[in-house]
């Protein structure tokens, strides 16, 4: 099931990503830094949705339209008083098929896990708007992570078309981390 092999075969690119992004959180002391933090955020998912627009369609994915995408961030770049100018470069993978959309998509729906501790993170450095990203689908963040993978793994029938998904992943991993790339893990 391509659910299981994806995290396991992401595992690597997964961690050197988070410690790169823990460690830029436990920096951020103003709204300010969190508004430059998310702009990488900002940056990265904006690019990379574009790249999988033409594959991922109602008939791949019906909930497409509903689900947590990057104007969630320049909504809450804004609420913090900044903008979208100024954005780091970005290079996302070269996306030519749904599997490899669905196996970027799988970095971006996963990165909503992590938001809770993320918010907490943040409430530490009593920063508390701007967080509507990272609050992901509130109690359905369980239901819509269970629709999205439903609909990987039946995408996924060999095999092979496993391997065109987990390389799709693992390019996006390490791909946003570049754009991280004065951050040393």
């Amino acid at each position: 099931m391509l659910s299981n092999s994806i995290k396991e075969a992401t595992k690597e690119a997964h961690l050197f990503l988070e410690k790169k992004v823990v460690k830029q959180l436990k920096e951020i002391r103003t709204n300010k830094d969190y508004a430059d933090f998310l702009k990488h955020f900002y940056a990265y998912f904006n690019h990379l949705e574009k790249a999988i627009a033409p594959f991922i369609t109602v008939d791949v994915l019906p909930d497409y339209a509903q689900r947590r995408n990057s104007s969630y961030l320049k909504n809450d770049i804004e609420e913090l008083g900044s903008d979208i100018s100024e954005l780091p470069a970005t290079t996302v993978p070269q996306i030519t098929s749904t599997l490899q959309a669905l196996g970027a998509l799988y970095v971006m729906e996963g990165s909503i896990m992590g938001g809770p501790i993320i918010v907490k993170m943040l409430e530490k450095a009593n920063i508390t708007t701007g967080v509507s990203f990272y609050s992901g689908y509130g109690e359905n963040t369980g239901q819509m992570w269970g629709v999205f993978t439903g609909v990987m793994n039946a995408q996924a029938k060999t095999e092979e078309e496993e391997s065109v998904a987990i390389e799709a992943a693992k390019e996006t991993f390490l791909k946003f981390s570049d754009v991280f790339a004065e951050v040393t893990a």
